[in-house]
């Protein structure tokens, strides 16, 4: 062991470009510090490596979750090289410093996707040593490089042949990005430990999945970021498979439209047209094509430019349907495509740049929606299905079988849209939406206008309760027959007998679904 140079440690579960790595932080002048695989790995590509527990005398035990938590390990990431007390407790302890530290941690995040583990075969996975040494090597970055990702490898590489050794710049980076790492780390470890509660403190962490062109707007910045706990056929796992590169807002529209698709698990085909966060269109059917066919024409126009969810497999009849002349479409997302529906829909007008993803299933996750706010942040759970909620008829008129059925599939719809909202359904085809009105005698206008003559014989979903009679009465003119509303208003009685006096059918719910 060379008591005259500085080391290099390296401990790495992802060993990929790592020999590269080494190689030029030894031509450097480094000594190798490593431990257990990664030493017998380096040792195999021919590198002389000094063991850890070689350097500290101290052995690696309780299967190895002692084996760098020592001071000649932090004492050598953390002197202060200028400092002469630094300097003097160094030498008299026989510490070395450590100017060279290339770490990456347990994977974790990987482990929650896998199926079946137990508790503690995940908490093995609970990286501790590594997390310590990455914090202790980034506070100290004035003398030390630390790497924790091993698409950082070619940079510090470069430096070290150019010059010798790295840039303050780039170790300030490199610090940089390790804080942000393990920030994400325990904020996975603390997210999978809490479950879904609201505790004093809040971690939330992810791994960026793309950078993005830009935000809502060509001037604001952006990236999407996968959580650890993603469901495995959520959107951020969710498989691309060509087309133009995803936009900020697809991606927004794309989670609208697959939460809402996802809640038609039963089997029978479904599928949502969705614009600027909204449905437009939303339908079963008996075929796939069939569900798209339905879902286009409850609103063709706005359907321009749309984003189209599937809860089926796509195949050629359908992707025939959707990539017919006149239509144009920016995404699609399905659990699967078959190569036949993937041949027309490439092959369509707008196919060079059509996105299309598929999920491999329709598990959204329940993971806790976050949202920004001036100078913080709000925490919610997620609007899930609950039990099935007994449905209270309120009028005198009870709804008809083919009603009720109506009312239910314009429910979980109207759930999706922005408030204050409202849908007209005729059976399990939305043919009106008003969204994001002031008021919510507006929404039933708006959507009745959207519907036209289809208004006659449909029934109406609110989100929330009517305050006054007046929207049941400008529903009742355009000739909807029956409303699902969640009541509770001190007005109840006054809508009620407004709905009586018309002779609609109406039921409660007890539930509000807002989405602001």
């Amino acid at each position: 062991m060379n008591s005259e140079r500085a080391w290099a440690l390296i401990s790495v579960s992802d060993k990929r470009g790592i020999e590269v790595l080494a190689k030029a932080i030894g031509d450097a002048g480094y000594g190798l510090l490593s431990t257990g695989g990664t030493a017998a790995f380096l040792r195999e590509k021919g590198f002389s490596v000094t063991d850890v527990s070689d350097y500290t005398g101290f052995p690696e035990m309780m299967d190895g979750r002692i084996k760098t938590l020592h001071p000649k390990i932090h004492g050598g990431l953390l002197g202060l090289r200028d400092q002469d007390s630094h300097r003097e407790a160094m030498h008299e302890h026989g510490i070395l410093p450590i100017d060279f530290v290339v770490v990456n941690l347990y994977p974790f995040e990987e482990t929650l996707r896998k199926q079946g583990l137990s508790p503690e075969e995940v908490i093995e996975q609970i990286d501790i040593g590594g997390p310590s040494m990455l914090r202790s090597a980034a506070k100290n970055f004035t003398s030390v490089t630390v790497v924790c990702d091993p698409m950082d490898y070619e940079k510090v590489e470069m430096e070290l042949k150019d010059q010798g050794h790295t840039s303050l710049e780039l170790r300030r980076d490199l610090a940089a990005k390790v804080f942000a790492r393990t920030a994400s780390y325990d904020a996975a470890i603390a997210s999978w430990m809490e479950g879904e509660g609201f505790g004093p403190f809040n971690a939330m962490g992810g791994v960026r999945k793309q950078k993005l062109r830009y935000g809502e707007n060509p001037h604001q910045q952006a990236a999407f970021y996968e959580l650890a706990s993603a469901a495995p056929s959520s959107l951020a796992r969710a498989r691309f498979l060509g087309g133009k590169e995803l936009s900020y807002n697809n991606i927004l529209d794309l989670d609208a439209a697959w939460r809402l698709c996802s809640e038609f698990s039963d089997g029978q085909p479904a599928c949502v047209v969705i614009k600027h966060g909204n449905p437009c269109g939303a339908a079963l059917g008996s075929t796939g094509v069939d569900a798209y066919q339905k879902a286009l024409a409850g609103d063709p126009l706005s359907a321009f430019g749309s984003i189209v969810a599937c809860n089926f497999e796509v195949d050629g009849e359908a992707g025939t349907a959707m990539a017919k002349p006149g239509n144009f479409i920016e995404v699609v997302i399905a659990p699967s495509f078959t190569e036949e529906a993937l041949s027309f829909l490439r092959s369509a007008r707008f196919g060079k740049n059509l996105r299309i993803l598929e999920t491999g299933g329709l598990e959204v996750g329940t993971e806790a929606e976050f949202r920004s706010v001036s100078g913080g942040f709000l925490v919610q759970s997620r609007d899930l299905p609950n039990e099935e909620r007994e449905l209270k008829s309120v009028t005198d008129r009870q709804p008809s079988d083919e009603e009720m059925e109506a009312l239910r599939f314009a429910w979980l719809v109207c759930k999706h849209v922005r408030s204050n909202a409202i849908v007209l359904a005729n059976g399990t085809q939305a043919v009106g939406v008003g969204a994001g009105q002031m008021s919510r005698v507006d929404s039933v206008e708006l959507s009745v206008k959207k519907a036209g003559d289809r208004a006659k014989g449909s029934v109406l979903a609110s989100d929330a309760f009517f305050p006054f009679p007046d929207g049941v009465l400008a529903a009742a003119e355009a000739g909807v027959t029956a409303l699902i509303q969640p009541g509770g208003s001190r007005r109840d009685q006054e809508v009620i007998d407004a709905a009586n006096q018309k002779g609609l059918a109406m039921v409660f719910t007890g539930m509000r679904h807002f989405r602001h």
